[in-house]
């Protein structure tokens, strides 16, 4: 039997990427469909996802808008052959720039209809308003999908009969989707929906609790990171919810898109190189100081950062340890962009240490490529991380990561220690505690291992062998699937 599964989300990679959450709806919908699912995604009708459809169609006028004015569901097909549904509602989402925050970097005052359209649209789908299709499965991902299985739940209980089973994912339980209590209302849910035991939230709604309380299985993007947020510490105030549903949470380690991200067939860099031929892998460290305008030495050890600039990601941490790469003859190239106080101190360090230290702010598909394949380390310090994609794209290229060891990072990265080299598993570097002196011995190690050229080509080699594809990802959520439907 070809199970039948809608993936709702705000943003798909390549039509409309903010982070991780667009990299996995962009992979995870193809490698279902590669095991024999029928897989279609629901967003938002942003310009750059209308934009990025082929032959785009009407489906059915949508009975709510949610103020909108007028809403509708239209259908096209992504370059892989993908379908993906889309809410057409020009006044709620045909807005240039970020699809969540104004001009001033404030999330849009409508935020909360904007994606309860979404949400309910799903259930829609699974009330069969396209009569060619309809789902088993809604799996709704984060926060901006969270009402999908409350929408569901409710017609359900309206209609008494079930319409389709409903998985939630979390990528990042920071994010929840708070919003005030007095906007319930125009949600159009039944009102004992509003409670502790519903979409209440310490006297707010959470469109991410919606999602935790109302689905019948909840996911998140690595197993380290399923056990963390049934802690007080990484709970967000949600771990009595999730250590209630234990048994309904399971962590499913995200997957690379091996088309995207390989060394051997990445057009995107200005040499190739394979894990047996490495020659392509030093062209790009030259061209990636030369771009940065560091001294194009070969022997001097390269870090590279690719990440938003926020403290989630711990570069407040890297910031404060910097003067541990400088003070041994290393180079550091960051890029990205985030918290105003962190990009001027990262700014300044460059400042103070041109030879050693570049920073550019921005960001760019073709130069993050570059700079995971020209770096000899990537660093992703961060406080916690759900899953983290950065590390995988680093173990990949034979860029070893140095990670903090929480979340997908743990799962994903073995430490450099004496033991692991000897057991030939070391494949990056990894600190336990949040601070700058784990860091720095982190870095230290680091050093240490690069000058020991040897078993340092050789931890390179074993991580691009590493195989973090989305074919196991996607065997674990298709099984899922089974034992719901």
């Amino acid at each position: 039997m070809t199970i039948r599964a809608l993936h709702v989300a705000s943003e798909l990679y390549p039509l409309l990427k903010t982070g991780g959450l667009a990299d996995v709806t962009g992979a995870l919908p193809p490698a279902l469909i590669e095991l024999g699912a029928d897989v279609r995604v629901l967003l938002p009708g942003f310009p750059s996802v209308l934009a990025g459809l082929a032959d785009l169609k009407s489906v059915a006028p949508l009975a709510r808008s949610f103020g909108a004015r007028q809403a509708a569901l239209e259908q096209g097909t992504l370059a892989n052959g993908v379908v993906v549904y889309v809410v057409r509602a020009d006044a709620f989402y045909e807005r240039p720039g970020n699809p969540y925050l104004d001009a001033q970097h404030v999330p849009y005052g409508d935020n909360a209809q904007r994606f309860a359209l979404l949400g309910w649209s799903a259930a829609q789908l699974a009330q069969h308003i396209d009569p060619a299709w309809a789902p088993q499965i809604v799996h709704a991902h984060d926060w901006h999908a969270g009402l999908a299985p409350a929408y569901l739940k409710a017609a359900e209980r309206d209609q008494h009969r079930r319409l389709a089973r409903s998985v939630f994912t979390v990528h990042n339980l920071a994010y929840q989707g708070i919003f005030p209590a007095q906007q319930f209302g125009m949600l159009g849910l039944p009102p004992d929906f509003y409670g502790m035991h519903g979409v209440e939230f310490y006297g707010q709604m959470s469109f991410l609790k919606a999602g935790l309380y109302f689905a019948d299985r909840l996911t998140t993007v690595s197993p380290t990171y399923a056990r963390e947020i049934q802690t007080l510490a990484q709970g967000g105030g949600l771990d009595g919810l999730l250590r209630q549903r234990t048994h309904d949470l399971s962590g499913i380690l995200n997957g690379v898109d091996y088309a995207v991200w390989k060394p051997s067939t990445d057009t995107l860099l200005p040499a190739r190189y394979t894990d047996t031929r490495l020659a392509g892998k030093r062209v790009c460290k030259t061209s990636l100081q030369a771009r940065f305008g560091l001294p194009q030495k070969s022997d001097v050890l390269l870090f590279g950062v690719v990440s938003r600039l926020t403290e989630q990601k711990g570069l407040d941490l890297l910031l404060a340890t910097l003067p541990e790469i400088v003070r041994h003859g290393g180079q550091l190239v960051v890029f990205g962009t985030g918290d105003p106080a962190l990009e001027t101190g990262l700014q300044r360090v460059a400042q103070t240490h041109p030879e050693s230290v570049a920073v550019e702010l921005g960001f760019d598909e073709t130069l993050a490529h570059a700079i995971i394949a020209g770096s000899d380390v990537v660093a992703v310090p961060s406080r916690f991380e759900p899953c983290g994609l950065t590390q995988l794209y680093a173990l990949a290229y034979g860029s070893l990561p140095l990670v903090h060891r929480v979340g997908g990072l743990a799962d994903t990265v073995v430490d450099a220690s004496l033991e692991n080299l000897a057991d030939e598993t070391a494949t990056g570097f990894a600190f336990d505690r949040f601070d700058p002196e784990s860091l720095a011995s982190a870095i230290r190690r680091a050093f240490a291992l690069y000058a020991r050229r040897s078993e340092w080509k050789a931890a390179q080699q074993r991580a691009m062998r590493e195989d973090f594809g989305w074919g196991a990802s996607a065997e674990r959520y298709l099984a899922l699937y089974r034992e719901l439907t």
